[in-house]
Protein backbone atom coordinates (compact mmCIF):
# COMPACT_ATOMS: atom_id res chain seq x y z
CA UNK A 1 0.00 0.00 0.00
CA UNK A 2 1.21 3.39 -0.70
CA UNK A 3 1.15 6.52 1.57
CA UNK A 4 -1.60 7.75 -0.10
CA UNK A 5 -3.56 5.13 0.10
CA UNK A 6 -2.50 4.34 3.59
CA UNK A 7 -3.41 8.22 4.35
CA UNK A 8 -6.82 8.04 2.96
CA UNK A 9 -7.62 4.85 4.87
CA UNK A 10 -6.53 6.75 8.51
CA UNK A 11 -8.20 9.68 7.49
CA UNK A 12 -11.56 7.04 7.45
CA UNK A 13 -10.85 5.42 10.47
CA UNK A 14 -10.40 8.68 12.14
CA UNK A 15 -13.65 9.91 10.36
CA UNK A 16 -15.24 6.71 12.23
CA UNK A 17 -12.99 7.03 15.29
CA UNK A 18 -14.73 10.93 16.09
CA UNK A 19 -18.22 8.96 14.85
CA UNK A 20 -18.27 7.09 17.51
CA UNK A 21 -16.45 8.79 20.04
CA UNK A 22 -19.38 11.42 20.58
CA UNK A 23 -18.91 14.52 22.67
CA UNK A 24 -16.01 12.52 24.15
CA UNK A 25 -12.44 13.13 23.43
CA UNK A 26 -12.58 13.66 19.65
CA UNK A 27 -15.91 15.95 19.85
CA UNK A 28 -13.68 17.52 22.68
CA UNK A 29 -9.89 18.56 21.13
CA UNK A 30 -8.91 19.80 17.91
CA UNK A 31 -6.30 17.81 15.58
CA UNK A 32 -3.77 20.63 16.37
CA UNK A 33 -4.18 19.74 20.24
CA UNK A 34 -3.55 16.18 20.45
CA UNK A 35 -0.01 16.43 20.89
CA UNK A 36 0.35 19.79 22.91
CA UNK A 37 -1.54 18.64 25.94
CA UNK A 38 1.08 16.27 26.76
CA UNK A 39 4.41 17.76 26.60
CA UNK A 40 7.89 16.11 26.90
CA UNK A 41 8.87 17.84 29.73
CA UNK A 42 9.51 17.56 33.43
CA UNK A 43 6.15 17.24 35.96
CA UNK A 44 4.87 20.22 37.23
CA UNK A 45 6.08 21.18 40.63
CA UNK A 46 3.69 23.49 43.39
CA UNK A 47 6.52 26.16 43.70
CA UNK A 48 6.56 26.68 40.33
CA UNK A 49 2.88 25.97 38.95
CA UNK A 50 0.57 29.25 38.19
CA UNK A 51 -2.82 28.57 37.47
CA UNK A 52 -5.72 31.30 35.76
CA UNK A 53 -9.29 30.17 35.97
CA UNK A 54 -11.95 32.30 33.58
CA UNK A 55 -15.22 32.28 34.87
CA UNK A 56 -17.30 33.41 32.15
CA UNK A 57 -21.05 34.86 33.18
CA UNK A 58 -23.21 34.90 30.44
CA UNK A 59 -25.73 37.23 29.88
CA UNK A 60 -24.27 40.09 31.63
CA UNK A 61 -24.37 40.68 34.98
CA UNK A 62 -25.68 43.42 37.34
CA UNK A 63 -22.37 44.07 38.49
CA UNK A 64 -23.81 47.38 40.17
CA UNK A 65 -26.11 44.98 42.22
CA UNK A 66 -23.19 42.89 43.55
CA UNK A 67 -20.91 45.41 44.57
CA UNK A 68 -22.94 48.15 46.10
CA UNK A 69 -21.82 51.10 47.40
CA UNK A 70 -22.25 51.15 51.85
CA UNK A 71 -21.45 54.76 52.59
CA UNK A 72 -24.39 56.83 53.05
CA UNK A 73 -24.30 59.50 50.50
CA UNK A 74 -23.41 57.31 47.73
CA UNK A 75 -26.16 54.55 48.81
CA UNK A 76 -28.53 57.59 48.85
CA UNK A 77 -27.98 57.68 44.86
CA UNK A 78 -27.65 54.27 44.54
CA UNK A 79 -31.26 53.74 45.93
CA UNK A 80 -32.84 56.85 44.15
CA UNK A 81 -32.37 55.55 40.73
CA UNK A 82 -32.86 51.70 41.42
CA UNK A 83 -35.72 52.33 43.14
CA UNK A 84 -37.73 49.93 45.65
CA UNK A 85 -37.54 47.08 44.38
CA UNK A 86 -34.21 46.72 42.94
CA UNK A 87 -32.45 48.53 45.96
CA UNK A 88 -30.86 46.50 48.19
CA UNK A 89 -30.51 47.53 51.73
CA UNK A 90 -27.36 48.51 53.45
CA UNK A 91 -27.61 46.68 56.06
CA UNK A 92 -28.07 43.89 54.01
CA UNK A 93 -24.67 43.71 52.00
CA UNK A 94 -21.79 41.69 52.96
CA UNK A 95 -19.18 44.35 54.47
CA UNK A 96 -16.44 44.78 52.43
CA UNK A 97 -14.77 47.57 54.13
CA UNK A 98 -16.40 51.31 55.17
CA UNK A 99 -17.60 52.04 51.49
CA UNK A 100 -18.57 49.15 49.83
CA UNK A 101 -20.52 45.60 49.89
CA UNK A 102 -21.64 41.99 48.44
CA UNK A 103 -25.29 41.31 47.96
CA UNK A 104 -26.18 39.15 50.66
CA UNK A 105 -26.82 36.06 48.77
CA UNK A 106 -22.89 36.31 48.56
CA UNK A 107 -22.04 35.67 52.25
CA UNK A 108 -20.54 32.53 51.37
CA UNK A 109 -17.33 35.08 50.27
CA UNK A 110 -16.96 36.69 53.22
CA UNK A 111 -14.28 34.26 54.77
CA UNK A 112 -12.40 34.97 51.50
CA UNK A 113 -12.56 38.54 51.54
CA UNK A 114 -11.98 38.64 55.51
CA UNK A 115 -8.78 36.16 54.16
CA UNK A 116 -7.47 39.13 51.58
CA UNK A 117 -8.38 36.54 49.15
CA UNK A 118 -10.78 38.55 47.42
CA UNK A 119 -11.06 41.64 45.48
CA UNK A 120 -13.63 43.76 43.10
CA UNK A 121 -12.51 45.54 39.91
CA UNK A 122 -14.91 48.33 38.97
CA UNK A 123 -15.82 49.38 35.75
CA UNK A 124 -14.55 47.36 33.31
CA UNK A 125 -15.06 46.98 29.47
CA UNK A 126 -13.85 46.68 25.91
CA UNK A 127 -12.35 49.73 25.19
CA UNK A 128 -9.90 50.36 22.32
CA UNK A 129 -8.13 53.55 23.73
CA UNK A 130 -9.42 55.30 26.73
CA UNK A 131 -12.74 56.94 26.44
CA UNK A 132 -14.76 60.01 27.73
CA UNK A 133 -18.16 60.55 27.06
CA UNK A 134 -17.39 63.55 25.07
CA UNK A 135 -14.98 61.41 23.25
CA UNK A 136 -17.96 59.08 23.07
CA UNK A 137 -20.51 61.38 22.17
CA UNK A 138 -18.55 62.62 19.23
CA UNK A 139 -17.00 60.00 17.59
CA UNK A 140 -13.67 61.27 17.61
CA UNK A 141 -11.99 58.12 19.06
CA UNK A 142 -12.27 54.37 17.53
CA UNK A 143 -14.99 52.25 19.83
CA UNK A 144 -15.92 48.87 20.56
CA UNK A 145 -17.88 47.33 17.80
CA UNK A 146 -21.82 46.65 18.32
CA UNK A 147 -21.44 47.58 21.84
CA UNK A 148 -24.98 46.71 24.17
CA UNK A 149 -25.10 43.08 21.80
CA UNK A 150 -25.17 39.76 23.79
CA UNK A 151 -23.05 37.93 21.41
CA UNK A 152 -20.67 40.75 20.30
CA UNK A 153 -19.84 41.77 23.92
CA UNK A 154 -19.04 38.40 24.61
CA UNK A 155 -16.76 38.02 21.77
CA UNK A 156 -15.05 41.39 22.64
CA UNK A 157 -14.27 40.10 26.38
CA UNK A 158 -12.87 36.56 25.45
CA UNK A 159 -10.75 37.97 22.69
CA UNK A 160 -9.64 41.05 24.22
CA UNK A 161 -8.78 42.35 20.73
CA UNK A 162 -10.41 45.56 18.95
CA UNK A 163 -12.84 43.58 17.08
CA UNK A 164 -15.73 41.30 17.10
CA UNK A 165 -14.38 39.55 13.84
CA UNK A 166 -11.59 38.32 16.31
CA UNK A 167 -10.22 34.90 15.62
CA UNK A 168 -8.90 34.15 18.82
CA UNK A 169 -9.03 34.73 22.58
CA UNK A 170 -6.71 36.20 24.71
CA UNK A 171 -6.59 33.39 26.99
CA UNK A 172 -6.10 30.81 23.69
CA UNK A 173 -3.25 33.21 22.99
CA UNK A 174 -1.76 33.55 26.01
CA UNK A 175 -1.64 29.81 26.61
CA UNK A 176 0.25 29.82 23.32
CA UNK A 177 2.57 32.57 23.94
CA UNK A 178 3.66 32.23 27.82
CA UNK A 179 3.11 28.28 28.56
CA UNK A 180 6.05 27.69 26.85
CA UNK A 181 4.39 24.55 26.01
CA UNK A 182 2.07 24.93 23.26
CA UNK A 183 -0.22 23.83 25.90
CA UNK A 184 -4.14 24.72 25.02
CA UNK A 185 -7.04 25.75 27.43
CA UNK A 186 -8.63 23.62 29.41
CA UNK A 187 -12.47 24.08 29.43
CA UNK A 188 -15.07 22.79 31.55
CA UNK A 189 -17.76 24.85 30.64
CA UNK A 190 -17.91 24.28 26.44
CA UNK A 191 -16.52 25.71 23.57
CA UNK A 192 -15.84 29.69 23.34
CA UNK A 193 -13.66 31.76 21.50
CA UNK A 194 -11.65 32.53 25.01
CA UNK A 195 -9.59 29.45 24.34
CA UNK A 196 -8.69 29.69 20.81
CA UNK A 197 -4.94 30.56 19.49
CA UNK A 198 -3.76 30.34 16.02
CA UNK A 199 -2.86 27.11 16.10
CA UNK A 200 -5.22 25.18 19.08
CA UNK A 201 -8.65 25.10 19.90
CA UNK A 202 -9.76 24.35 23.92
CA UNK A 203 -8.97 20.83 25.70
CA UNK A 204 -12.93 20.94 26.51
CA UNK A 205 -13.62 18.20 29.61
CA UNK A 206 -16.70 16.84 31.05
CA UNK A 207 -17.96 16.96 34.44
CA UNK A 208 -17.58 14.79 36.95
CA UNK A 209 -18.26 11.25 36.51
CA UNK A 210 -18.14 11.66 32.79
CA UNK A 211 -16.00 9.54 30.22
CA UNK A 212 -13.40 11.06 28.99
CA UNK A 213 -11.66 8.78 26.06
CA UNK A 214 -12.40 6.70 22.91
CA UNK A 215 -15.25 4.61 23.07
CA UNK A 216 -14.64 0.95 21.90
CA UNK A 217 -11.35 1.07 22.89
CA UNK A 218 -10.86 0.71 26.94
CA UNK A 219 -11.05 -1.99 28.85
CA UNK A 220 -9.94 -5.51 28.90
CA UNK A 221 -12.16 -7.67 26.69
CA UNK A 222 -9.69 -9.39 24.11
CA UNK A 223 -11.43 -8.04 21.10
CA UNK A 224 -10.72 -4.62 22.09
CA UNK A 225 -7.44 -4.97 23.57
CA UNK A 226 -6.68 -6.28 19.89
CA UNK A 227 -8.32 -3.78 17.84
CA UNK A 228 -6.14 -1.21 20.75
CA UNK A 229 -2.66 -3.08 19.91
CA UNK A 230 -3.55 -2.57 16.48
CA UNK A 231 -3.98 0.79 16.15
CA UNK A 232 -1.38 1.53 17.85
CA UNK A 233 0.95 -0.26 16.15
CA UNK A 234 -0.57 1.75 13.08
CA UNK A 235 0.29 4.72 14.80
CA UNK A 236 3.93 3.65 16.09
CA UNK A 237 5.03 2.93 12.40
CA UNK A 238 7.40 5.73 10.53
CA UNK A 239 6.59 7.32 6.80
CA UNK A 240 7.98 9.29 4.67
CA UNK A 241 4.97 11.13 3.84
CA UNK A 242 5.18 14.27 6.31
CA UNK A 243 1.25 14.47 7.02
CA UNK A 244 0.84 11.26 7.52
CA UNK A 245 3.46 10.64 10.63
CA UNK A 246 1.99 13.98 12.21
CA UNK A 247 -1.46 12.82 11.79
CA UNK A 248 0.09 9.31 13.84
CA UNK A 249 1.87 11.71 16.70
CA UNK A 250 -1.53 13.05 16.78
CA UNK A 251 -3.35 9.78 16.99
CA UNK A 252 -0.48 8.79 19.34
CA UNK A 253 -1.29 11.68 21.57
CA UNK A 254 -5.24 11.26 21.87
CA UNK A 255 -4.17 7.93 23.27
CA UNK A 256 -1.94 8.83 25.73
CA UNK A 257 -4.56 11.66 26.63
CA UNK A 258 -7.67 9.35 27.01
CA UNK A 259 -5.12 7.24 29.20
CA UNK A 260 -3.76 9.97 31.48
CA UNK A 261 -7.07 11.83 32.30
CA UNK A 262 -9.30 9.72 31.60
CA UNK A 263 -9.59 8.07 35.20
CA UNK A 264 -8.76 11.99 36.74
CA UNK A 265 -11.95 13.00 34.74
CA UNK A 266 -14.21 10.23 36.28
CA UNK A 267 -13.40 11.03 39.71
CA UNK A 268 -16.46 12.24 42.07
CA UNK A 269 -17.00 12.80 45.77
CA UNK A 270 -17.41 9.29 46.59
CA UNK A 271 -15.48 7.40 43.89
CA UNK A 272 -13.56 4.49 45.63
CA UNK A 273 -10.44 4.52 43.61
CA UNK A 274 -10.34 8.38 43.68
CA UNK A 275 -7.79 9.20 46.26
CA UNK A 276 -5.54 6.92 44.22
CA UNK A 277 -5.96 9.13 41.16
CA UNK A 278 -6.56 12.62 42.48
CA UNK A 279 -3.81 13.76 45.79
CA UNK A 280 -5.97 15.40 48.34
CA UNK A 281 -8.95 14.69 47.35
CA UNK A 282 -10.20 14.12 50.69
CA UNK A 283 -9.23 17.47 51.18
CA UNK A 284 -10.96 18.93 48.45
CA UNK A 285 -14.00 16.86 48.71
CA UNK A 286 -14.21 18.45 52.37
CA UNK A 287 -13.65 22.17 50.96
CA UNK A 288 -17.01 21.29 48.51
CA UNK A 289 -19.44 19.58 51.35
CA UNK A 290 -21.43 22.34 51.33
CA UNK A 291 -22.74 22.09 48.22
CA UNK A 292 -22.63 18.26 47.62
CA UNK A 293 -25.23 15.45 48.22
CA UNK A 294 -23.95 11.96 48.21
CA UNK A 295 -21.35 11.64 45.13
CA UNK A 296 -22.97 14.62 43.16
CA UNK A 297 -21.78 17.83 43.33
CA UNK A 298 -25.14 20.27 43.50
CA UNK A 299 -24.91 23.07 40.95
CA UNK A 300 -23.67 23.27 37.77
CA UNK A 301 -21.09 25.82 38.25
CA UNK A 302 -19.89 23.74 41.49
CA UNK A 303 -19.18 20.85 39.51
CA UNK A 304 -16.95 22.87 37.59
CA UNK A 305 -15.04 24.28 39.87
CA UNK A 306 -15.01 21.02 41.21
CA UNK A 307 -13.76 19.43 38.07
CA UNK A 308 -10.79 22.24 38.37
CA UNK A 309 -9.68 21.56 41.86
CA UNK A 310 -8.53 18.11 41.07
CA UNK A 311 -6.97 19.51 37.63
CA UNK A 312 -4.96 21.31 39.67
CA UNK A 313 -4.11 18.30 42.34
CA UNK A 314 -2.97 16.29 39.82
CA UNK A 315 -0.86 18.86 38.03
CA UNK A 316 2.18 16.07 37.62
CA UNK A 317 -0.57 14.16 35.94
CA UNK A 318 -2.04 16.60 33.83
CA UNK A 319 1.37 18.58 33.04
CA UNK A 320 2.51 21.94 32.76
CA UNK A 321 3.53 24.86 34.96
CA UNK A 322 1.29 26.91 33.54
CA UNK A 323 -2.48 26.45 32.82
CA UNK A 324 -5.36 28.21 31.66
CA UNK A 325 -8.78 27.08 32.79
CA UNK A 326 -12.50 28.13 31.26
CA UNK A 327 -15.64 28.20 33.14
CA UNK A 328 -19.10 29.32 32.92
CA UNK A 329 -22.23 30.30 34.52
CA UNK A 330 -25.80 31.39 32.68
CA UNK A 331 -28.87 32.79 32.99
CA UNK A 332 -27.87 36.53 33.85
CA UNK A 333 -29.92 38.16 31.12
CA UNK A 334 -32.21 39.45 33.41
CA UNK A 335 -34.45 41.54 31.43
CA UNK A 336 -37.88 40.98 33.88
CA UNK A 337 -38.30 39.67 37.07
CA UNK A 338 -34.76 40.18 38.05
CA UNK A 339 -36.35 40.17 42.03
CA UNK A 340 -38.47 38.35 43.86
CA UNK A 341 -40.44 40.03 46.67
CA UNK A 342 -37.09 42.03 47.08
CA UNK A 343 -33.48 43.06 45.46
CA UNK A 344 -31.90 40.05 48.39
CA UNK A 345 -34.28 37.27 47.13
CA UNK A 346 -34.82 36.39 43.38
CA UNK A 347 -33.80 35.13 39.93
CA UNK A 348 -30.24 37.77 40.59
CA UNK A 349 -29.87 36.59 44.22
CA UNK A 350 -30.20 33.06 43.07
CA UNK A 351 -27.24 33.30 40.78
CA UNK A 352 -24.85 34.99 42.85
CA UNK A 353 -25.64 32.65 45.72
CA UNK A 354 -24.44 29.73 43.63
CA UNK A 355 -21.73 31.71 41.71
CA UNK A 356 -20.56 32.66 45.50
CA UNK A 357 -20.86 29.00 47.28
CA UNK A 358 -19.11 27.57 44.21
CA UNK A 359 -15.80 30.41 45.04
CA UNK A 360 -15.84 29.79 48.56
CA UNK A 361 -15.63 26.04 48.04
CA UNK A 362 -13.03 26.41 45.31
CA UNK A 363 -10.70 28.99 47.43
CA UNK A 364 -11.03 26.49 50.33
CA UNK A 365 -9.79 23.70 48.45
CA UNK A 366 -6.91 25.59 46.83
CA UNK A 367 -5.96 26.55 50.34
CA UNK A 368 -6.07 22.92 52.11
CA UNK A 369 -4.29 21.83 49.20
CA UNK A 370 -1.58 23.90 49.47
CA UNK A 371 -2.04 25.24 45.86
CA UNK A 372 -3.73 28.63 47.46
CA UNK A 373 -0.95 31.19 46.16
CA UNK A 374 -0.47 29.29 42.68
CA UNK A 375 -4.35 29.44 41.72
CA UNK A 376 -6.22 32.61 40.50
CA UNK A 377 -10.04 32.88 39.79
CA UNK A 378 -11.54 35.94 37.61
CA UNK A 379 -14.71 36.35 36.40
CA UNK A 380 -15.97 38.12 33.16
CA UNK A 381 -19.75 38.83 31.66
CA UNK A 382 -21.08 40.35 28.43
CA UNK A 383 -21.25 43.58 30.12
CA UNK A 384 -22.98 45.71 32.89
CA UNK A 385 -26.44 45.88 33.07
CA UNK A 386 -28.60 50.14 32.95
CA UNK A 387 -28.48 51.13 36.41
CA UNK A 388 -31.55 52.64 35.99
CA UNK A 389 -34.52 49.64 36.29
CA UNK A 390 -36.80 48.78 33.38
CA UNK A 391 -40.86 48.76 33.71
CA UNK A 392 -40.14 44.63 34.08
CA UNK A 393 -38.40 44.33 37.34
CA UNK A 394 -35.19 44.08 35.41
CA UNK A 395 -32.71 45.70 33.83
CA UNK A 396 -31.31 45.94 30.24
CA UNK A 397 -27.61 45.39 28.55
CA UNK A 398 -25.65 48.25 29.23
CA UNK A 399 -21.34 48.75 28.86
CA UNK A 400 -18.74 48.85 31.98
CA UNK A 401 -19.21 46.13 34.86
CA UNK A 402 -17.70 44.96 37.95
CA UNK A 403 -15.69 41.66 37.84
CA UNK A 404 -14.36 40.08 40.68
CA UNK A 405 -10.88 38.11 41.06
CA UNK A 406 -9.77 35.73 43.96
CA UNK A 407 -7.02 33.58 45.21
CA UNK A 408 -3.73 33.41 47.35
CA UNK A 409 -1.75 36.29 45.39
CA UNK A 410 -4.60 38.68 45.05
CA UNK A 411 -3.82 41.92 46.70
CA UNK A 412 -7.32 41.38 48.60
CA UNK A 413 -9.09 43.17 51.15
CA UNK A 414 -9.02 46.23 48.72
CA UNK A 415 -11.23 47.76 45.92
CA UNK A 416 -9.41 48.48 42.78
CA UNK A 417 -10.91 50.61 39.66
CA UNK A 418 -12.92 53.84 39.34
CA UNK A 419 -16.74 53.15 40.33
CA UNK A 420 -18.76 55.43 38.67
CA UNK A 421 -20.64 58.62 39.66
CA UNK A 422 -24.11 56.95 39.83
CA UNK A 423 -25.51 60.09 38.09
CA UNK A 424 -28.04 59.35 35.05
CA UNK A 425 -26.29 61.61 32.16
CA UNK A 426 -23.53 62.40 34.66
CA UNK A 427 -19.69 61.70 33.14
CA UNK A 428 -19.97 57.80 33.47
CA UNK A 429 -22.91 57.96 31.36
CA UNK A 430 -23.38 57.71 27.57
CA UNK A 431 -26.69 59.04 27.72
CA UNK A 432 -27.28 62.89 27.13
CA UNK A 433 -31.12 63.29 26.01
CA UNK A 434 -34.04 62.40 28.40
CA UNK A 435 -34.92 58.99 25.97
CA UNK A 436 -31.22 57.82 26.71
CA UNK A 437 -30.92 58.55 30.35
CA UNK A 438 -30.56 54.80 31.74
CA UNK A 439 -27.02 54.76 33.05
CA UNK A 440 -24.90 52.77 30.76
CA UNK A 441 -21.33 53.44 32.00
CA UNK A 442 -18.39 53.88 30.06
CA UNK A 443 -15.94 51.23 31.55
CA UNK A 444 -12.78 53.24 33.23
CA UNK A 445 -10.64 50.16 33.01
CA UNK A 446 -10.09 48.14 30.01
CA UNK A 447 -10.48 44.49 29.09
CA UNK A 448 -7.11 44.58 28.34
CA UNK A 449 -5.76 46.47 31.29
CA UNK A 450 -7.63 43.89 33.44
CA UNK A 451 -5.82 40.85 31.58
CA UNK A 452 -2.57 42.13 31.50
CA UNK A 453 -2.50 42.29 35.32
CA UNK A 454 -3.66 38.98 35.43
CA UNK A 455 -0.93 37.72 32.84
CA UNK A 456 1.54 39.76 34.01
CA UNK A 457 1.24 37.57 37.65
CA UNK A 458 1.13 34.74 35.32
CA UNK A 459 4.55 34.95 33.94
CA UNK A 460 4.15 37.06 30.86
CA UNK A 461 6.97 39.70 29.82
CA UNK A 462 5.90 43.03 28.93
CA UNK A 463 6.47 42.18 25.04
CA UNK A 464 4.23 38.78 25.76
CA UNK A 465 1.38 41.52 26.82
CA UNK A 466 1.77 43.19 23.84
CA UNK A 467 1.83 40.15 21.41
CA UNK A 468 -1.51 39.12 23.42
CA UNK A 469 -3.53 41.80 24.07
CA UNK A 470 -3.50 44.39 20.89
CA UNK A 471 -4.96 47.33 22.64
CA UNK A 472 -2.86 47.41 25.92
CA UNK A 473 0.05 49.51 24.27
CA UNK A 474 -3.01 51.96 23.99
CA UNK A 475 -3.19 52.23 27.85
CA UNK A 476 -0.70 54.08 30.05
CA UNK A 477 -1.41 52.23 33.31
CA UNK A 478 -0.35 48.61 32.33
CA UNK A 479 -1.37 47.32 35.98
CA UNK A 480 -4.71 47.68 37.88
CA UNK A 481 -2.84 46.53 41.23
CA UNK A 482 -5.02 44.00 42.11
CA UNK A 483 -2.11 41.12 41.70
CA UNK A 484 0.92 40.75 43.50
CA UNK A 485 3.51 40.04 41.21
Amino acid sequence: MNDNKMLDGLLMNRRRWMQRSGATLAGALGATSLSALMPATAHAQAGGYRALVCLFLYGGNDGFNMVVPRDASRHAQYAGVRGTRLTLPRSSLMEMGADYGLHPAMSALAPVWADNGLAPVFNVGPLAVPLTKAQYRSRTRPQPENLFSHSDQQLLWEAGGPSVISRTGWGGRAAATISGNGQPVISVGGNGRFGLSALEVPLVLPGPGGTFGVQGLTGTWTPTVARRSALNALYAASHTNVMLNSFAAQQRGAFDMAENLGSLVAVQPDSSNGTAVVPGLALINAAFQPITSGNRINTGLGRQLYQIAKLVAARDTVQGNRKIFFAQQGGYDTHGDQVGASAEVGQHANLLKQLADAMACFYNAMQAIGMGNSVTLFTQSDFGRTFKPNNSSGTDHAWGNNQLVMGGAVNGGATYGAYPELVLGGPDDVGQHAWELHGRWIPTSSVDQYAATLLRWFGASEGQLNTVLPNLSNFTNRNLGFMSV
